[in-house]
């Protein structure tokens, strides 16, 4: 769904089709002959309204996260790799606290598009939906992306649910039936407003000609629910985050809620509509059930209550801004006419730019992710756009930048901290832990610092202020090298005595800190995160086994022995080459070319 925003103008400007005033400036354009009498207004109570993600009354429910079912129209993007990352890590932190979490992400699979894009390529669009949503699996596992649920909107089980809720809408008299007569894209797959139009009728967007089309579709009364939507917002601010976004949907239902078509008569590759076999049910219509399909265990026999019943509502939309208004004003109307209780949050953040421009094709400036991810590792990748993107807002991506960044936080302020500890420790304490890090860090301030960031990193997870929550971890590790420079264990060492003893409480107290940064960021770089643990000699168990109670101080124990001394975390160069007589610069490489999994490299 992330990748069609080029097909969201006939839902963001809809046409109601019993609205004199919405109609007047296009009757010379559009005709309608409704069949069914529009239902009377009423009001709404759903089952759940939506909650703080903190909301400690909620602690036992399922911590249920979405990503957007992405339109398999093409092969996954840079936006669609950064929305799954800041998703995998929300679904991290909230399994360090205790949570069940339900990870739910997938692929959006009918539409004219669709069929389109298959034929282009001489395959069936169930080859072609195969191929395109095997990517994101690919690539998600690149990632490190740990979800729970992978919905395709072509899978048996979401079909059956799909017509299950909409006959349940149908019998509630929200569907009728209406003529449209517009000018229709068919990339964007959707109607478009004449005034809107470039130089004949071309599309501002694919800059190709619309066609005339006439259709005789069927309409979701979304204008019944205005007043049950404006309630539900000034009752539950939290609903739509971040606020300003929160701002543009109160706008957009002030201005008018207005009926909008959920079917096609001219798209074969879709949903049949249950009452009526020549058509099939508009793409948006079927995607958004997808949430609650995902929800299907495969051995069960598709019922949309069962479904209901193992963990909606979700706790937590993420999406881009670009579909908040399907997500926060049509969605939350289809659920309340399905009686069904609503998501307690959408969260809509921002674009990624490169270079300060927005990438496009046309322009030759995008960003493969899987080549980011081949070039620089998963953790890199995912380090740097969570950091350095303000959740929420639009962010830019520069490789040089990128190279910085991940040089200065992770080679350098993390890995080579704990690199020179453990190399001091084995060069003196034959890497061996000769206090417990919590007598150790008696009477020392710097475990109180640590304690108060960790706690400060807690809040900022918990806040989706992810940014922040790296740099309070990042913090850690600036005051250890800070730390370890004012105490200078190394000439401690040499001076032996109680100088030697307080040098090595010094290297348990680093490497206390060292464990607490690991567990602190793993939502963000699990793989590095576990790369550090096992320096401290814990196994894969034990890391995959540790929860947020594991970042409280005093985990280390005397007697433990540290492994060998190997840097973490692979310093980026970027050198540069003679072209000509002036410097150049050269493609950016890792000093280790060993796959991540394997690899131990320079910090």
């Amino acid at each position: 769904m992330a990748a069609a925003a080029a097909r969201i103008n006939f839902f963001l400007n809809p046409i109601n089709p019993l609205n004199s005033k919405a109609t007047t400036h296009l009757r010379t354009r559009l005709h309608f002959q409704p069949s069914r009498r529009r239902p009377r207004a009423t009001s709404f109570c759903t089952r759940a309204s939506a909650t703080p993600l903190h909301d400690e009354a909620a602690a036992s429910d399922p911590f249920v996260l979405t990503t957007p079912l992405y339109y398999v129209n093409a092969p996954p993007h840079l936006g669609s790799a950064y929305t799954t990352i800041a998703a995998d890590a929300i679904a991290r932190f909230q399994r360090l606290l205790g949570k069940k979490v339900i990870f739910i992400t997938g692929t959006d699979e009918h539409g004219e598009k669709i069929a389109t894009a298959a034929a282009d390529s001489a395959s069936t669009p169930a080859q072609h939906c195969d191929i395109i949503s095997q990517s994101y699996i690919s690539l998600w596992k690149n990632l490190d992306i740990a979800y729970d649920k992978f919905i395709r909107t072509t899978d048996p089980k979401h079909e059956a649910i799909v017509k299950e809720f909409y006959s349940r809408v149908l019998a509630n008299g929200d569907i009728y039936r209406a003529d449209y007569e517009g000018l229709y894209c068919v990339n964007c797959e959707e109607y478009k407003d004449e005034k809107e139009l470039l130089d004949n009728n071309c599309c501002p967007t694919h800059l190709k000609p619309c066609v005339a089309r006439k259709e005789d579709n069927y309409f979701f009364a979304l204008s019944k629910y205005q007043k049950s939507l404006e309630e539900t917002l000034a009752k539950n601010p939290n609903f739509v985050q971040p606020s300003f976004r929160l701002n543009e949907v109160q706008s957009w239902i002030r201005s008018g809620l207005r009926d909008f078509s959920i079917s096609r008569a001219l798209v074969d590759w879709g949903i049949p509509v249950p009452n009526d076999s020549k058509q099939t049910i508009y793409v948006w219509f079927d995607a958004l059930l997808g949430y609650i399909s995902a929800l299907s265990e495969d051995t069960e026999q598709p019922d949309l209550e069962r479904a209901v019943s193992s963990g909606w509502p979700a706790s937590l939309h993420l999406i881009g801004k670009d579909i908040l208004r399907f997500h926060a004003v049509y969605w939350p109307a289809m659920l309340m006419s399905a009686g069904l209780g609503l998501p307690k949050m959408v969260f809509g953040h921002g674009f990624l730019t490169k270079d300060g421009m927005k990438m496009g094709k046309s322009l030759g400036n995008t960003i493969e992710p899987n080549d980011l991810v081949h070039k620089f590792g998963s953790d890199a990748v995912r380090y740097f756009f969570l950091r350095e993107v303000e959740f929420g807002n639009d962010g830019d991506y520069s490789e040089d930048r990128f190279i910085n960044i991940v040089n200065a936080h992770l080679a350098n302020s993390i890995g080579n901290l704990l690199n020179r500890t453990l190399g001091l420790l084995k060069k003196n304490c034959q890497s061996t832990l000769l206090v417990d890090s919590s007598i150790a860090a008696e009477g020392i301030t710097f475990k109180d610092t640590v304690e108060k960031l960790v706690e400060k990193a807690r809040v900022q997870y918990g806040n989706l202020s992810l940014s922040s929550a790296c740099e309070a971890v990042l913090e850690i590790s600036n005051a250890g090298n800070l730390y370890m420079d004012g105490r200078a264990p190394w000439s401690l060492f040499k001076q032996g005595g109680a100088a030697s003893e307080a040098a090595a409480k010094d290297l348990v107290i680093i490497l206390e800190a060292m464990r607490i940064i690991a567990v602190a960021l793993s939502p963000v770089t699990p793989s590095l995160s576990w790369r550090i643990y096992g320096q401290l000699s814990y196994s894969k168990e034990q890391f995959d086994a540790a929860t947020w109670s594991d970042t409280k101080w005093g985990g280390l124990k005397s007697g433990q022995v540290m492994a060998q001394p190997k840097p973490i975390f692979a310093r980026i160069e970027n050198p540069t080459e003679e072209q000509n007589g002036v410097e150049a610069p050269k493609k950016a490489v890792m000093k280790d070319k060993l796959p991540q999994a394997k690899r131990v490299v320079e910090a």
